[in-house]
């Protein structure tokens, strides 16, 4: 798997993970886990932008 395939799959797999987070963390009334959350799901979305963007310097 090319390293651009790897990191925009790892990134929606980290938005996913960061979004259910997020959710549990405003039902359980746990702001920490929802901040959490939030961040990681960051992280994913940065994550699979510099797939796109190796993607796009590959051709």
């Amino acid at each position: 798997m090319k390293s651009s395939t790897k990191d925009i799959a790892e990134g929606k797999l980290h938005q996913a993970k960061g979004k259910i987070k997020e959710v549990v963390g405003v039902v359980v009334n746990n702001p920490e886990l929802e901040i959490e959350g939030k961040g990681e799901k960051l992280t994913g979305h940065i994550q699979e932008k510099v797939g796109h963007i190796e993607k796009v310097l590959e051709k």
